[in-house]
């Protein structure tokens, strides 16, 4: 049973940083691309970021280009999402999710694990 856990989301003041964390659990994790997305209030769920399974290949949502960034460590299982320069546009309840390439992973419609979320909000 593949469990992907979100951590790390909280209450940050424009401008600061905050990193997410996404532990995996039943799944090959270095065989898998690993992924962010997130939905506002009231909006669809959308991508954020992509990275490939050896980290050698990143994409981005252009609203978070240049202020977010996307790691994985293969020796925990787990990925991570650095937020810099948060905006109150950020805020949002972040998903971590796993596929088999990056194209099923951005497309988030079928054969992509998810997790449950964590809530991100960005006020002062």
């Amino acid at each position: 049973q593949v469990q992907l856990v979100e951590s790390g989301g909280g209450l940050v003041q424009p401008g600061n940083s905050l990193t997410l964390s996404c532990a995996a659990s039943g799944l090959t994790f270095n065989r898998h691309v690993m992924g962010w997305f997130r939905q506002a209030p009231g909006k669809d769920r959308e991508f954020v970021a992509a990275l490939s399974w050896n980290g050698g290949n990143t994409h981005y949502a252009d609203a978070v280009k240049g202020r977010f960034t996307i790691s994985r460590d293969n020796t925990k299982n787990t990925v991570y999402l650095q937020m810099y320069s948060v905006k109150p546009g950020d805020t949002a309840v972040y998903y971590c999710a796993a596929a088999v390439t990056i194209p099923q992973l951005e497309a988030g419609i079928s054969d992509v694990y998810w997790g449950q979320g964590t809530q991100v909000t960005v006020s002062s």
